[in-house]
Formats: C-alpha cells, sequence, structure tokens
C-alpha cells in the first residue's frame, strides 16, 4: 500500500447534511462534542431530546428532490472549476452530499464551508430554498484520505454504497 509520507492528505471525504433532517436524540444515534471521536460511540437515541430539537427549527426540514440535487451538483461542480481542486466523487443524495476531493495543502475545512456556501447560492438563484437561514445543518463531516487506498475506498463508498439510484425517487409512490 502506498503511504502519503508527508504531512499533506492525499483528498477528503466531506459530507454535508441539509438542515433539519438528523436531529439531537434521532433514533439512528447523533454526534455531540462528548461523542464525536471516528468510529466512536454515538450519542443513544432520545425522543424527548429529539423533539425539543424539532421544536426550535426555523423550517421544514429540507429534503433534496431531484430539481434541488441537480442544483447542489452543480455548484459543487463550479467549486471544483473555480478553486481547481480535483474532485474525485460526488453523490448528492435526499438529505446530504458526499464528496471525495483532492485540495493540496488547505484545510478540508474550506472545502465544506465553499460546498455550502455555492450549494446555498445555486439553490437561492434558483429559487430553491427561500428561507434566511441556512439549508444546510451546522458543521458537517470531514474524513481525511491519506492513502491511494484510502481515496479508492472512499470513492467507491460515496459511488457504490449509498442506496439506490435515486433518478426515479421523486415519481414513487405517484
Amino acid at each position: 500500500m502506498f503511504w502519503n509520507d508527508n504531512e499533506i492528505p492525499l483528498g477528503y471525504l466531506i459530507t454535508i447534511r441539509t438542515y433539519g433532517t438528523w436531529l439531537p436524540g434521532d433514533e439512528r444515534g447523533s454526534i455531540d462534542r462528548y461523542h464525536n471521536i471516528y468510529r466512536g460511540p454515538r450519542v443513544p437515541p432520545n425522543p424527548i431530546i429529539e423533539q425539543q430539537a424539532r421544536a426550535k427549527l426555523k423550517s421544514e426540514p429540507l429534503t433534496l428532490d431531484s430539481i434541488k440535487r441537480v442544483a447542489v451538483r452543480n455548484a459543487i461542480d463550479e467549486v471544483g472549476e473555480n478553486r481547481k481542486w480535483l474532485l474525485r466523487a460526488i453523490n448528492v443524495r435526499t438529505n446530504h452530499a458526499h464528496t471525495v476531493v483532492s485540495i493540496g495543502s488547505l484545510k478540508p475545512d474550506r472545502a465544506l464551508n465553499a460546498f455550502k456556501a455555492y450549494g446555498t447560492r445555486k439553490l437561492r438563484e434558483r429559487r430553491l430554498w427561500l428561507d434566511r437561514h441556512s439549508p444546510w445543518a451546522d458543521k458537517g463531516s470531514e474524513r481525511w484520505l491519506w492513502t491511494e487506498t484510502d481515496i479508492f475506498n472512499a470513492c467507491d463508498y460515496v459511488l457504490n454504497s449509498q442506496g439506490h439510484d435515486l433518478r426515479d425517487f421523486d415519481s414513487w409512490g405517484n
């Protein structure tokens, strides 16, 4: 296995989640400042905490239909093109987007924040998000990828392990 022998990762797996779609107390577990270790335990489900978080939402949670997913994908592509970053894999889902990106010596929060900012702008330009607050959950996930194997595995996860193809998602149940 090739090991990147310097202090700069070969890339990052960046995940941004849409507003209100995974709240504290959620049945899937959640992350807080005490439960934020890679592959560590999550906060156990708690319906009371989830209901309290839901009551504080400024709007309905954002679900990305096909039109919104295209807008977010276009925004991520635009970030890569404008910043000359290598976008290795992108998958925009109904409540989150994953990107495997190589950005040189920049810190991963630069990519995470750029994806959110461009995504917000694109959604607003297309009148797909009209609320004043961000369409994104606070923070996001930044996984550091140090080896070619890490890059391969992250791309495989993004492209092949996210569930069914969403092309026909919006027509389900009609």
